[in-house]
């Protein structure tokens, strides 16, 4: 079988899984499997065994094959690597703050500077592709670098509020599972996404597909990080209410629907 043929092959088995065939998905991540060992071996030396941070591993890489969408242009690894890790951190996070390798921290420093560097010469942000081939290494390592340098939250650390009432990180998690995140989960999204703006699509994509903090997003759409903020909340409020109308129009569920 030709190099080409087989990445057909893949492409057409990765679209299986995400059209609902459990044996594709299943046949799909035994081939996928380097990428959770690629993520597992970054936490060598913490004293979790490398068999139990792989099982935990899988379950990211199972999510990352129900949820991926071809529509945006992302490559599989490049999706997969950031649900990976955020199981495995989810997993050990009862037992401190995660310690980063020093290579780790390196890497995260040389594709800051790069990445500052290619802004002022390309006049916008570079893609992770883009910052992978100029550093001559892989865009999953380029995601893994940049998501291991996400600062860290007690779940129970008290936060202010405007009316001085008492809330802790767990309870602003606990609301946004239920109503943002269950939203970004249960959609049909490239329907939805076509009754946005081009803007509010780029920040739905940059935010829950490409894992953009809202100041990256800010800084590449050249505004602040309040207004992203308040556009973010006025786009799930608007996709909330389409959801919302289908449902009284009695539309089923969409695909990958919690309910």
């Amino acid at each position: 079988m030709t190099e080409e043929n087989a990445r057909q092959k893949r492409e057409a088995l990765l679209a299986a899984a995400v059209a609902g065939d459990p044996g594709a998905r299943d046949e799909f991540a035994g081939l996928n499997l380097s990428l959770v060992w690629s993520v597992v071996k970054r936490f060598g030396g913490r004293g979790y065994e490398s068999e139990d941070l792989f099982q935990v591993g899988c379950i990211g890489l199972i999510k990352s094959i129900e949820k991926f969408d071809f529509s945006f242009g992302v490559k599989f690894s490049t999706y997969a690597v950031p649900m990976i890790l955020g199981e495995i951190k989810r997993y050990i996070r009862d037992d401190g703050m995660i310690k980063v390798s020093r290579g780790l921290k390196e890497l995260n420093l040389r594709i800051k500077v790069r990445t500052q560097e290619m802004t002022k010469e390309l006049m916008r942000e570079p893609t992770v592709s883009e910052i992978a081939k100029s550093l001559a290494i892989s865009e999953e390592d380029v995601v893994l670098a940049l998501s291991s340098a996400q600062p860290y939250e007690s779940i129970n650390a008290g936060i202010h509020t405007g009316d001085h009432s008492e809330l802790t990180l767990e309870d602003t998690l606990r609301d946004q599972t239920d109503q943002e995140g269950e939203i970004i989960d249960r959609l049909q999204i490239r329907e939805l996404l076509k009754k946005l703006t081009p803007r509010e699509q780029t920040i739905i994509i940059m935010r829950y597909y490409k894992f953009k903090t809202q100041a990256e997003i800010a800084a590449s759409l050249g505004i602040s990080q309040v207004q992203v903020s308040r556009l973010e909340k006025k786009i799930l409020k608007t996709l909330r209410a389409e959801l919302s109308d289908g449902a009284e129009a009695g539309e089923p569920p969409p695909k990958g629907s919690l309910a």
